[in-house]
């Protein structure tokens, strides 16, 4: 297990922290599997409600890919399990809300695995950038399909096709990051956004996050969704819902 990645739960909240500030969180290849290896813990975890996926310092949320550890040519299947491309993939499909917690700049494959969150708070100061063409390089489908579902073709080329860097504001104007805050109140607005999320009806919210990805995807199924809504509609905690609304109490759910 790769010490530059730390997994803390406490209650309903898993926080992921990229803990390795002197190259900008950048992340080799044993980071990936150790980070592969943590969504398996959390996925395993039904109490756990949030993921907080983060990084240490206060100058680089993650720098992408180890460039140093870039092999030219065709993966071997168990690279590909274990690619950037595939980590992406999986914090993205994560069964449970995810929230970046992007403590300062996002450059190169950063800025997918930010995007892959389902919320984004940045601080101010923060910047992004994504070099691919100046490298070479030909992006990988699941993050040209993430940043043109969720930023649009035209804010897609600009990042990609010009490698154009962005402040903190048009981050904040182009919708890569949903809300951009001062630095010493990232912390407060993390929690409150991770208590909030803790204290929703995980069968619900799980349900629509799935039916919402797979919207997005163009991947519409809709018998799928109807599944959902039933799994929901004969849960126990709909009941509780019910009840907490009527005798006018915050509910406890159980995610069944």
């Amino acid at each position: 297990m790769s010490e530059h990645i730390l997994l803390t739960i406490d209650g309903p909240r898993a926080t992921i922290t990229l803990n390795n500030p002197a190259v900008h969180n950048r992340l080799a290849p044993a980071d990936i599997r150790a980070l592969v290896a943590h969504l398996d813990t959390i996925e395993a975890a039904t109490d756990v409600r949030v993921l907080v996926l983060t990084g240490a310092g206060e100058k680089t949320f993650c720098a992408g890919f180890d460039l140093g550890s870039l092999k030219p040519g065709a993966a071997s299947a168990e690279g590909r399990r274990y690619s950037f491309e595939a980590l992406c993939d999986r914090v993205e499909a994560c069964r449970i809300p995810t929230i970046g917690a992007l403590n300062g700049s996002v450059y190169g494959g950063g800025t997918d695995l930010a995007l892959a969150c389902d919320f984004r708070v940045g601080v101010r100061g923060m910047r992004a950038f994504l070099p691919a063409g100046r490298l070479g390089l030909h992006y990988y489908p699941g993050g040209l399909r993430r940043f043109t579902e969720r930023l649009g073709p035209g804010v897609a080329k600009r990042f990609l096709l010009l490698a154009e860097e962005f402040d903190d504001a048009e981050l904040l104007r182009i919708g890569y990051i949903d809300w951009l805050v001062e630095r010493t109140a990232l912390a407060a607005r993390i929690d409150g956004l991770a208590t909030t999320l803790g204290g929703l009806a995980p069968l619900s919210v799980t349900g629509m996050k799935a039916s919402i990805n797979d919207i997005s995807r163009s991947a519409f199924d809709e018998a799928a969704m109807r599944q959902r809504i039933r799994t929901c509609a004969l849960s126990e905690d709909l009941v509780e819902g019910i009840a907490a609304v009527t005798e006018k109490r915050k509910p406890v759910f159980r995610g069944r």
